[in-house]
């Protein structure tokens, strides 16, 4: 485990636990990241700032690639040295790509691994459409949607995003509103996935697009509570009789009197002995 890991200014404690985790694991291991994240007792929020860590420094990517059935998948590959783009590809295919990766020669257990089995969590890389086929349609973004992106980039001075991302951030917002879910929800959502208030954000525009692209079920509408349970003081009603002290009764229907009252009063329309 290279020092310049444990001791990067840049990883938070959760992407360094979520990386050592994973480079400690055995040659043929196929964890992805999220389950390491759920055995590492690491959150939703906490894990997609920590992956979006590790992206950024160059110890994990991601390719997105289509099965024999169709079917995409998500390849991850993890380093214990940060790697370029071209370094991981080569080291994935296992062919040389301008040069060694930063680690040097692999001897043995190789400076990276990924697990071959589909990994089933969403990327913010998009596939590529396949040559001959259509490209996958893009949800229009609506005007409320374009409102809520606009009410988000103003949560915090390191949302400077391209305006020519803009109508594709408003398409993914625009989900989430059709999808049932409030626009302080989706606020709230964003500001919970957002780095550190001291850690800079590269490139604002795809954390926004990755914390927007997996659009979750909208929360269920509260069920109606049951109003307040009346007290059982309240039932009962005072007794107009003479007593000692006040008594309580309750009632089978309009009557003013206790049963003792009731048992020595004189019906109306008796004849008296």
């Amino acid at each position: 485990m290279p020092n310049e890991i444990l001791r990067h200014p840049r990883l938070s404690s959760d992407a360094v636990r979520l990386l050592i985790w994973q480079l400690s694991l055995p040659d043929d291991a196929k964890d992805p990241l999220s389950k390491t994240a759920c055995q590492a007792g690491i959150g939703k929020c906490a894990f997609n700032r920590a992956k979006g860590e590790l992206k950024r420094e160059g110890y994990l990517h991601e390719w997105r690639q289509q099965g024999v059935r169709g079917l995409w998948s998500t390849v991850q590959l993890v380093s214990n040295v940060p790697l370029k783009p071209e370094q991981a590809l080569a080291l994935r295919d296992g062919v040389p790509a301008g040069g060694n990766p930063a680690a040097g020669e692999p001897t043995g257990r190789t400076v990276g691994r990924h697990p071959e089995e589909p990994v089933l969590e969403n990327t913010p890389h998009h596939p590529q459409a396949p040559s001959g086929a259509e490209a996958p349609e893009v949800p229009a973004a609506t005007d409320a949607g374009r409102q809520l992106i606009s009410t988000i980039l103003d949560l915090e001075p390191r949302l400077r995003v391209p305006r020519g991302m803009l109508p594709q951030l408003a398409a993914l917002a625009s989900a989430w509103l059709e999808a049932g879910h409030a626009p302080g929800g989706v606020r709230a959502h964003v500001r919970r996935s957002l780095p550190g208030p001291k850690q800079p954000i590269l490139k604002p525009g795809g954390l926004l697009r990755y914390i927007l692209s997996d659009v979750p079920p909208a929360p269920a509408a509260e069920e109606a509570r049951p109003g307040p349970v009346q007290p059982r003081i309240a039932q009962l009603r005072e007794c107009e009789g003479v007593h000692t002290q006040t008594r309580l009764f309750r009632p089978e229907g309009d009557e003013e009197f206790c049963g003792e009252c009731l048992r020595g009063r004189v019906p109306e329309g008796s004849p008296l002995l």
